[in-house]
């Protein structure tokens, strides 16, 4: 894992209220960094991947913890495409601080039609970008 891996990054303060007993942060935050990661890669990659009518929803999560975060500090969550499916596709994420990985995660994000709350096939544009955004094989 190398941070050129990874072609779109977020950062994210750490609060002192993210912090635990322990004096380090909080599982619980660690899912609100990576939603801060899924914005920006979904709304802010300049690359056209939703689609009108459409929003992603979450469908698995998986989160592997590597190293405790501190306060104060920031921290920094690289996103990339691991795959890409009819209607959904697996984001793979890294968390970091400073030169830590702290965290790594994969999720499934479908995208679904606004109206009927059903799945929604990714459009062609959505496709490519999704595609371009993939990380190493």
């Amino acid at each position: 894992m190398q941070k050129t891996d990874y072609p779109l990054w977020a950062r994210d303060t750490i609060r002192y209220g993210d912090t635990d007993r322990q004096g380090h942060v909080n599982n619980a935050v660690f899912s609100t960094f990576l939603e801060t990661g899924r914005v920006q890669f979904l709304m802010n990659s300049g690359r056209p991947i939703r689609a009108p009518g459409t929003n992603f929803v979450i469908a698995r999560l998986v989160l592997d913890f590597k190293a405790e975060m501190l306060w104060p500090g920031e921290a920094d969550i690289g996103s990339r495409v691991k795959s890409v499916g009819k209607s959904s596709f697996t984001l793979e994420q890294i968390i970091m601080q400073g030169d830590t990985v702290t965290a790594v995660a994969e999720t499934v994000m479908v995208m679904v039609d606004e109206k009927t709350r059903k799945s929604h096939p990714l459009p062609e544009a959505a496709l490519a970008a999704l595609r371009e955004l993939q990380g190493p094989a």
